[in-house]
């Protein structure tokens, strides 16, 4: 006879979390604290009751169904429970007639295929890739006749205050976040209560001070726990490489999914200056090690080098005091470090733009892979075309950007704080410094875009080689 199997929560916070009564709860505050999995747990306690539905959703729905993702987590844990999967729905069945499911809304406007909805329990897996008018609008959806209360769960990593799409989660768990962007401890689990007025949160202890200070609201009890990586044995056991990817990330990415651990990652924490890069982590060295002929590179990155450009072509005038760099760095990975040999950075107009490219190449010789971002719509593909012919003769390439200028930087930002980034010695080395210091808050972003853009080729290259990961 098969042994039984039980489908609990951990004990620490995720129990915390699974047992919390309020009608608002948010969970995390870290990466990998089961977030998720505590989502999938908490519309089980119900599933009997056959006028029961959960709708559990995330932004988009590319991340319910990505591997490793709420479908599949759900697959594991649902179909112990005689549930019917209804995939082209993305949604469970249980045996009672009760239904558990996700959902996505990408976009504004979809939080009005709700209307009308009635749901006694609304979750969201991280809470801060919604709007806040898409988290309202779904607060008015959360009814109930089944009989169940209806509330509220979500997840989510901390995001800063001013952030377009999520800072609005500060409104919630502002108190529980000290003045250095980590969790108070001794708050996590406490119990408020809020009401809306003026679509503003009015906030209270106890709901008896809100009814009478806003006669004829009823407040709702709100509550947030905190949760870390450390709090999540089961994962800490069956893969401890997770926590060593957590220490690998850019201190930015690092600070707010890891933190300190013990008090989660850090709310307040923003790219600034010398924190994606800081000249501290770079080594100036006298020579690179020599590059690798095309008979001897291989996928270990032997000496493979690349000049990767950002193209601008204003000239510096009286009317244009201080226009974007035209600006190229050219960088050789060998085995795991990456040398920057060079870095130009130039004001000039498109003639003096083109004969620098030219004249460049010829000194880097045809053995330099030669990449350069391309600008979107008809303009930039007519000038990648016309770049690309330019450098006839060369491994010229254009490289459509992906995500925005921080995000392509976080690889050659990591790399560099680990002391894996050494620049060769010459007069440019303190201008280039400079520039990524201040990024992004500099006056000019230029080198960086171009270290970011030859960093990312060559991992790129190496990955498609298939032996080595950058």
């Amino acid at each position: 006879m098969a042994a039984a199997m039980q489908i609990r929560a951990q004990a620490g916070p995720q129990e915390v979390f699974l047992a919390s009564s309020a009608d608002l709860v948010i969970y995390g505050g870290a990466a990998g604290g089961g977030k998720s999995f505590a989502l999938l747990l908490e519309p089980l306690r119900h599933v009997r009751n056959g006028q029961f539905n959960a709708v559990i959703f995330r932004r988009t729905s590319v991340q319910v169904r990505n591997p490793g993702g709420l479908w599949d987590e759900s697959m594991k844990v649902y179909s112990l429970l005689s549930a019917t999967p209804r995939e082209y729905l993305l949604e469970w069945q249980f045996p009672s007639g009760a239904t558990v499911k996700f959902a996505h809304m990408e976009h504004e406007k979809n939080r009005l295929d709700w209307q009308g909805s009635q749901i006694p329990l609304i979750a969201f897996d991280e809470l801060t890739h919604f709007t806040r008018d898409q988290f309202f609008y779904m607060l008015s959806r959360n009814r109930s006749m089944s009989g169940v209360r209806p509330y509220m769960r979500a997840t989510c990593n901390p995001t800063p205050d001013d952030d377009p799409v999520g800072g609005w989660v500060h409104e919630f768990v502002g108190w529980y976040i000290g003045e250095d962007g980590y969790a108070l401890l001794e708050r996590s689990g406490v119990v408020r209560w809020f009401v809306v007025v003026n679509d503003e949160l009015r906030w209270a202890d106890d709901p008896a001070t809100l009814r009478a200070q806003y006669p004829g609201s009823e407040p709702k009890s709100f509550t947030f726990i905190l949760s870390s990586v450390f709090d999540n044995k089961i994962l800490l056991d069956a893969d401890p490489g997770y926590l060593v990817n957590l220490m690998a990330l850019p201190l930015v990415d690092r600070e707010r999914l890891l933190g300190d651990g013990q008090r989660g990652g850090n709310w307040k924490i923003k790219p600034s200056a010398g924190k994606v890069f800081n000249r501290g982590w770079f080594e100036i060295v006298e020579t690179a090690p020599a590059a690798s002929t095309a008979s001897t590179s291989s996928a270990t990155g032997g000496g493979r080098t690349v000049r990767f450009w950002d193209l601008a072509a204003t000239e510096k005038s009286v009317a244009k005091a201080d226009p974007d760099y035209t600006a190229g760095v050219l960088m050789r990975r060998v085995g795991d470090v990456y040398y920057i040999l060079d870095a130009i950075a130039v004001q000039e107009a498109p003639g003096r733009v083109d004969a620098l490219l030219r004249n460049t190449a010829s000194q880097d010789g045809t053995q330099v892979a030669i990449r350069f971002e391309r600008e979107g719509g008809a303009s930039g593909v007519r000038d990648a075309r016309n770049t690309a012919a330019l450098l006839a003769g060369y491994d010229v390439r254009a490289v459509q950007p992906q995500g925005d200028k921080v995000m392509r930087a976080k690889g050659l930002a990591a790399q560099a704080e680990a002391g894996n980034v050494k620049l060769v010695s010459g007069a440019w080395n303190d201008r280039f410094l400079r520039t990524l210091h201040a990024f992004p808050e500099g006056a000019h972003d230029d080198e960086v875009d171009a270290a970011s853009g030859a960093f990312n080729d060559l991992v790129k290259v190496v990955r498609e080689q298939g032996t080595v990961r950058g």
